[in-house]
């Protein structure tokens, strides 16, 4: 595209000169000019004609003068639209006040048409890094209007209404919340029906951030909740979702996995830890207890390997606390980590605490203890209480 310069000069011979001077950049459609004979007329012609790029103007003209015309440009607060103020020699007080005032550059008269020629091409340089700098500013906006978009979809997939449709389900209580550090997390967390008796839940941690952990997100709760609906055992479940994530894998990306299937009849567990954080229980009587489980690889690192369950039993008034490493490692300005001992002593103030009371003081507490430091991870919970 060619660079449109706007001359502004009640000299008309200047005209002249510079149709001469630049006739070869005129025939080839790299520069187009325009002309104007005072602040007014510069005025109305960028009106017609707002992408000129270069403004070359006298300052000592009649009705408007440079300086005013230079003003009223700044006012357009167009920062890729250059302006030359053009003076004579001796009128250096009203050059530096234009320079003052935002010029990008000046010459003197007589023109020095070599010269302004290495002004023009300064100017065009920084025209068009100005312009880069803000297509690349257009395409962060878009792309931060598609993640937020993002956010949204991946928020929508968790489970929000936390009363399952099973019978008895009025003897547990279930709540979860997930806070991403970017705008899209690799955490989540999942809970389903699996028949009349039972419902399977999980939580899981994606290995890295942002877009790909996101995806890799979705894709792993859809195949744990499809495999998990047909009533398989939890082991199996992981060896089943493992194999399919390990032929699928991009970038060696894998997935820390906390797997159990709930009776509501007798509050029995049947779960798999495939490489996640190792939940507690918090007793009816206050005790905090860290869960113990088989130790397994995670999900999606080797191809073929079985998976060892354990099982336990949730009595009346215990609670299973699920969290991803998130809320262990949230870090201070300090950069110390939070650390499963403060995690043990906030739970041991929560005796007959319900779900959400649990969920989100732990939260305020991790909130707290990182103060004004950057949350490096996504913090994700999940609280089963039987009642």
């Amino acid at each position: 595209m060619a660079i449109k310069i706007l001359s502004v000069d009640d000299e008309v011979d200047l005209e002249v000169l510079l149709t001469q001077y630049f006739r070869r950049k005129i025939r080839k459609g790299e520069y187009e000019f325009f002309f104007a004979h005072n602040g007014l007329e510069a005025l109305q012609t960028l009106l017609k004609h707002p992408d000129i790029d270069i403004i070359l103007s006298d300052i000592n003209m009649p009705e408007m003068d440079g300086l005013t015309l230079l003003t009223k440009i700044n006012e357009m607060r167009n920062p890729a639209l250059k302006c030359i103020m053009v003076s004579a020699y001796g009128d250096m007080g009203n050059i530096r006040q234009a320079m003052n005032n935002g010029a990008f550059d000046f010459a003197t008269k007589p023109i020095d048409l070599d010269d302004l020629q290495i002004t023009i091409d300064k100017a065009i340089e920084q025209i068009r890094f100005i312009r880069e700098a803000k297509k690349d500013q257009k395409e962060l906006r878009d792309i931060h209007a598609d993640l937020s978009v993002a956010r949204e979809i991946q928020l929508a997939i968790l489970p929000r209404n936390f009363v399952l449709n099973i019978p008895h389900a009025e003897m547990i209580e279930i709540y979860a919340s997930m806070m991403a550090a970017k705008d899209v997390g690799g955490d989540f967390y999942d809970f389903f029906r699996i028949d009349d008796e039972r419902f399977g839940f999980t939580i899981a941690d994606v290995s890295g951030k942002g877009v790909p952990a996101a995806i890799f997100m979705a894709v792993s709760r859809t195949l744990i909740k499809a495999t998990g609906m047909r009533g398989v055992p939890s082991n199996e479940c992981m060896q089943i979702v493992n194999d399919i994530l390990c032929g699928e894998s991009v970038d060696s990306m894998f997935v820390t996995v906390f797997y159990g299937i709930y009776n509501m009849l007798t509050g029995e567990i049947d779960y798999t830890n495939a490489g996640h954080n190792a939940p507690y229980i918090l007793h009816a009587n206050g005790n905090v207890e860290m869960l113990k489980s088989n130790i397994n690889l995670v999900l999606g690192a080797l191809e073929g390997i079985s998976y060892k369950r354990n099982s336990m039993k949730l009595e009346p008034g215990d609670t299973l606390v699920m969290y991803t490493d998130g809320v262990t490692e949230a870090e201070n300005l300090k950069q110390e980590l939070y650390g499963e001992e403060r995690l043990e002593a906030v739970l041991q103030t929560m005796k007959g605490a319900d779900s959400q009371t649990i969920v989100d003081t732990i939260n305020q507490q991790v909130k707290t203890y990182a103060g004004e430091a950057p949350q490096s991870d996504d913090i994700t919970q999940l609280v089963i209480k039987r009642k």
